[in-house]
């Protein structure tokens, strides 16, 4: 007589993901439904998320950066980092290269005279150059997430493209999630990371691209070869971006961006990876697309 299977036939988590899931996945249900909504409504809400989110994510950095001596004009900067994410609606890439330039300016510049014109800057060098880095990593990249509501093609709607993104992100976090709590053994970069795995990488790396495949196909009707290279670029970029955050709070001695997302930390600690996702998405499917 056969046996039934039994609970403990199953793998048991390796890892404890260290989050309150409860309200983790109370605060992720907001937040999807708030993207959904602004999917659905286009660009007129779209660009407005994204927006509230650079200008958030800048806050959670700067905010950081300053109480551990860098100096950042605070409000000067996110002033600029709004400005590149809104030139990039009337101008795209042009409006995002053109309002990067005019915020490394007045960076450039304008930490020359923090202390008034008799007193020489200290840490120049370092604070400019971890300011453009803050301009590079939040409005820069936010700015081609802002985009992909602006592509378009015959009998595809735009909407479709920011579509295939989220699902690709929610899919590589996904596969990764669950490959790394119940398989994860190899640590991938343990001086920066320590719970992220090569196991948790490739589920990502799977998961992402079946995504991008699915997605690519028969939502935006292109080859499926796209899928894969948009799905394995996006995992990572993503798994990337979520080394550099972690390197980031490791060099300023922090856990969390802040407390703004119960159950998640801060803003930052959910964008780390779609941002660079969200610009490598626009970049393949501008480049390699058959109708944008």
């Amino acid at each position: 007589m056969s046996r039934g299977i039994s609970v403990e036939s199953f793998p048991k988590p390796r890892n404890n993901a260290g989050r309150d899931l409860p309200v983790a996945i109370s605060v992720a249900v907001f937040l999807g439904l708030l993207v959904i909504l602004s999917v659905w409504i286009g660009p007129f809400a779209w660009y407005p998320l994204v927006a509230a989110a650079v200008a958030l994510g800048m806050w959670e950095v700067i905010t950081r950066l300053r109480e551990h001596s860098y100096v950042l004009p605070r409000s000067m900067t996110m002033l600029l980092g709004q400005l590149i994410v809104w030139l990039s609606w009337p101008f795209g890439a042009t409006g995002v290269l053109g309002g990067f330039t005019i915020a490394v300016l007045f960076l450039m510049f304008g930490r020359l005279f923090h202390h008034g014109r008799k007193i020489a800057p200290q840490n120049y060098l370092r604070d400019t150059a971890v300011g453009i880095f803050v301009l590079a990593w939040i409005p820069m990249f936010g700015a081609f997430a802002a985009m992909l509501s602006l592509m378009s093609r015959l009998n595809v709607p735009t909407s479709y493209y920011i579509i295939t993104f989220m699902v690709c992100v929610i899919a590589s976090d996904t596969g990764g999630y669950i490959a790394g709590v119940f398989f994860g053994s190899r640590p991938m970069a343990p001086a920066v990371s320590p719970k992220k795995s090569w196991e948790g990488a490739v589920g990502s790396l799977f998961a992402g691209i079946v995504a991008g495949v699915l997605t690519v196909t028969f939502l935006l009707g292109e080859p499926w070869w796209l899928g894969v290279i948009l799905g394995a670029a996006l995992v990572v970029c993503a798994t990337m971006g979520d080394l550099v955050e972690s390197q980031f709070k490791r060099e300023i001695h922090i856990k969390d961006m802040s407390g703004l997302l119960p159950g998640h930390g801060g803003l930052m600690d959910r964008l780390d990876g779609m941002l660079p996702s969200a610009a490598v998405t626009w970049l393949v499917l501008s480049a390699l697309s058959t109708g944008v």
